[in-house]
């Protein structure tokens, strides 16, 4: 009997020993937010980082047994990356056996010399480089790896430091490149599964290579004062007593109750529960 490969014993990894906490959970966004449809071309869009190297190990298996056909693209987007962290790229995507292709932009040269707001016009100058390349392929969808605790994450920082109660969508519809949407398949995958299966196969991703941050390294790297890192630690501290604090968050996603919100907005139009008072 011949011997698995490195990448055949990662993708068992996936099929067995992390298949409750990882296979099932993505399934389960996949089919509940309808993310991925027959005749779709997805450019899976990847930072180096282990959620999106994972997120393209899952999109393969999913390719592989799904009853439908649908076809996929391994995008990575160099902004600038120093030569150690695009070698550990190319490396780990060699080892995944992931058919990357490789283009460049110039963000980080650029966000390095601004004064305004940095990580988001990096935000903002990454996804519209990722939308138009993906349209350059013939892709009508990005996929990237945001997960179940980038979900819960971004609840509090918005409601703490944006005043307002909103997450991260499993889809949205683009506003600039009709016709293409992104999509989040991990969406209810937990980042400590993603931690367990990257350390269980000895694998070593970039977390984040960014020149403004000198707190970025490899994928369990702790540290940093950025408002997601306080928020990981509340959560952290709140798990001690409620160890399901996470899920109620993320239930309360789905069971917004209108009739004790004082106000919302939807397409740009303020609403209040005063609109409905006479009626």
């Amino acid at each position: 009997m011949n011997e698995l490969t490195t990448c055949e014993k990662i993708e068992q990894s996936i099929s067995k020993k992390f298949r409750i906490k990882l296979w099932r959970p993505f399934i389960q966004g996949i089919k509940q937010y309808k993310l991925v449809q027959e005749g779709d071309n997805i450019a899976i869009c990847i930072s180096g980082g282990k959620d999106s190297m994972l997120l393209a190990k899952l999109m393969q298996a999913l390719r592989r047994h799904s009853m439908f056909p649908f076809e996929l693209q391994f995008m990575v987007m160099d902004p600038g990356y120093n030569e150690i962290n695009r070698q550990r790229i190319i490396a780990n995507a060699a080892t995944l056996e992931i058919p990357i292709s490789i283009f460049n932009s110039n963000i980080f040269e650029t966000v390095v010399n601004t004064d305004r707001s940095p990580c988001y016009l990096c935000a903002r100058m990454r996804r519209g480089f990722l939308y138009a390349h993906a349209r350059k392929l013939g892709c009508n969808k990005i996929a990237l790896g945001h997960h179940f605790s980038d979900v819960i994450e971004t609840v509090l920082m918005n409601m703490f430091y944006g005043s307002e109660f909103g997450t991260m969508m499993p889809k949205l519809k683009s506003q600039n490149y009709p016709g293409m949407e992104l999509i989040r398949p991990m969406y209810c995958v937990h980042e400590e599964a993603i931690i367990a299966w990257a350390r269980h196969n000895g694998l070593s991703f970039i977390q984040c290579a960014c020149p403004l941050s000198e707190n970025c390294n490899i994928y369990d790297a702790s540290g940093g004062d950025s408002k997601r890192q306080e928020v990981k630690s509340l959560l952290k501290q709140l798990k001690r007593d409620n160890k399901n604090v996470e899920n109620s968050i993320f239930k309360s996603l789905h069971r917004v109750n209108l009739d004790t919100i004082i106000g919302f907005r939807q397409k740009g139009q303020e609403y209040s529960f005063l609109d409905a008072w006479d009626i």
